[in-house]
């Protein structure tokens, strides 16, 4: 067992949701609703998954990112001067046998200064928070989601001429975000990024290095704009980033193992942890891991959020015991590789495999190092 997190059988965030909860929201766009009558039944559902985690023996709970649509336009169209776009970023999502899923995730993009200007995330972590008898887990997007797939070009040239002046205040948004999370008594925070594990994949590193950005110096920066946001958090609070290739109904969009942004990302990004996909061959092998600083954790993603299929106890053990040849087995945990539900479609399994999964991600926890 470990008195911090990252736990020993830990998870990513979200929550198939209820369908309930899915009836309500679709009602309230269509104005059949009031916010408030939405807000008490996310409140009722929220409390359902959090007892729902604690029963399975978990011990970092979220609140399955009811209150989102996805995971994280939710988050950043709430910073003054943020935009959405649907349907133009260029790689689209497909499943394993090739086919795509019809689906094109939203770019955000910039036409006027980003301000934080009001409590984000603040409320919602102050409800699980007063819900939980455990640990509460705030979850929010990585500032480079604001970046990547909009490029240069999604940035106003006559509000940010310089680059630099956008990065400062995309950071210092999200320092004053931290900020009134740590007042409300968040001390275990995630970023979730999906853009440093598209960095993996030589197809998109390309295209990336073809609109005149090198992916390392990316790489680099994106490591910067975390350490930024997050240098005046108090010292008892526990920061982890999460990568991820991809996760709409069990479908993808990268593919490559960690080997071109690990020593840079492992090394120059000043969190606690790291959650890690190695649910498929899609993630590479574990010798990347071999660039783990020794005060640092490593979540490793065996399991798969994406398919129903309940992951094996000895073949989950077999694969930490090869993970270990490269990093400590005390800084390594398990979890699955990414959420249940990303987006409020969520993926292709049960609300019963879902917590079998869970189940199964203790009792491996537990057998291999002695508690969760």
């Amino acid at each position: 067992m470990t008195a911090r997190p990252p736990f020993r059988a830990d998870h990513v965030g979200s929550f198939l949701r209820p369908a309930r909860l899915t009836e309500a929201r679709a009602k309230f766009k269509e104005g059949r609703i009031d916010a408030e009558e939405l807000k008490d039944l996310e409140d009722s559902c929220i409390r359902e998954v959090v007892i729902r985690q604690e029963s399975v023996g978990l011990r970092g709970i979220t609140d399955g990112e009811f209150r989102r649509e996805f995971f994280h336009v939710d988050f950043l169209e709430r910073l003054k001067g943020v935009t959405v776009t649907y349907g133009e970023f260029k790689t689209a999502f497909r499943r394993d046998d090739g086919t795509e899923v019809g689906f094109r995730p939203p770019t955000m993009g910039v036409d006027a200064r980003i301000e934080h200007d009001g409590p984000i995330d603040g409320p919602a972590f102050e409800f699980l928070r007063m819900a939980v008898t455990r640990t509460p887990k705030a979850c929010i997007p990585a500032p480079s989601m604001l970046h990547f797939r909009g490029g240069r070009e999604a940035i106003s040239y006559e509000v940010y001429p310089d680059l630099e002046t956008f990065f400062d205040d995309l950071t210092a948004a999200y320092r004053a975000e931290v900020a009134d999370l740590a007042r409300r008594g968040c001390r275990y925070l995630q970023f979730d990024d999906t853009n440093l594990a598209y960095l993996c994949d030589p197809e998109i590193r390309a295209r990336t290095a073809e609109r005149g950005d090198d992916p390392d110096e990316l790489t680099r920066l994106y490591c910067r704009l975390v350490n930024d946001s997050i240098r005046n958090r108090p010292a008892d609070m526990v920061v982890t980033i999460h990568l991820c290739r991809g996760n709409f109904r069990s479908a993808w969009v990268a593919q490559g193992g960690y080997e071109p942004v690990a020593e840079i990302l492992f090394n120059q990004m000043g969190v606690d942890g790291f959650f890690l996909e190695y649910d498929d061959e899609r993630s590479g092998d574990f010798a990347p891991l071999r660039f783990m600083p020794k005060d640092k954790r490593v979540v490793l993603g065996l399991m798969s959020s994406k398919k129903p299929d309940i992951e094996g106890a000895d073949e989950l053990r077999a694969r930490i015991d090869e993970a270990a040849q490269y990093v400590d087995l005390d800084q390594c945990c398990l979890s699955h590789q990414c959420g249940f539900s990303s987006t409020a479609h969520g993926n292709e399994l049960t609300d019963a495999d879902q917590w079998k999964k869970l189940e199964r991600c203790v009792e491996v926890a537990e057998a291999v190092w002695g508690g969760v």
